[in-house]
């Protein structure tokens, strides 16, 4: 309970080695520590958003990576970002953060927001797995948040051979405490049978340094 009071506190975490590849079975996965500065470059990048470009939707409480996922095999795999979790070195599990509990934040934070371009134009099809722009204003500023948030994560899914997927997966900011934290990317589904049943189940570990 003591821990609890530690935990999702607005700092910001500095994490070493910024980036990471793993692969096994033909599944190749790089995560990135996105930082404020990553995140902040990231959604004014005109060239990814167009007019939509902006602020960065996140907040200090959030622990933010860019993870890509490639499946370089030769037969489908199944992704499901809500499986992947952080594991911090003072016995804490994050799960991860949805969309809606951000935009949430941004409510309480700002419950009398001005209009704002909340949705991604002309994005380039795969780059974050996705293709539909939603192409209008969104006046709400939570409603326009989420529509951002939603767009640049990372989508779940099948993955059939030779998908590239990628986007941002957040999570809360561990204990304050925390020295060490570890990513899993989790039960990433694989060996489909004939009858669409997955026989094996992989999982990614990379290992932080944290420092504030």
């Amino acid at each position: 309970i003591d821990e609890a009071l530690l935990l999702a506190q607005r700092f910001e975490w500095h994490l070493e080695p910024v980036r990471q590849t793993q692969t096994k079975q033909g599944v190749e996965v790089t995560v990135n520590h996105a930082s404020r500065e990553y995140l902040d470059n990231f959604f004014k990048n005109k060239k990814l958003f167009g007019a939509y470009a902006g602020r960065n939707p996140y907040y200090l409480e959030n622990l933010v990576f860019y993870v890509q996922i490639a499946n370089r095999s030769d037969k489908k795999v199944f992704v499901d970002p809500g499986a992947f979790v952080v594991v911090d070195d003072r016995g804490n599990q994050y799960a991860v953060v949805g969309v809606d509990y951000v935009t949430a934040l941004a409510e309480a934070r700002a419950p009398f927001a001005t209009a704002t371009r909340g949705a991604i134009e002309g994005a380039s099809p795969g780059y974050f797995g996705f293709s539909l722009p939603l192409g209008k204003m969104v006046s709400a500023k939570p409603q326009g948040q989420f529509a951002l948030l939603k767009q640049s994560s990372l989508q779940g899914g099948y993955y059939h051979p030779g998908v590239i997927h990628d986007g941002l997966v957040a999570f809360w900011n561990p204990s304050v405490n925390a020295t060490k934290v570890r990513l899993r990317i989790a039960d990433i589904k694989a060996g489909f049978s004939a009858d669409n049943l997955p026989q094996t189940s992989l999982d990614f570990e990379f290992d932080f340094t944290a420092t504030k």
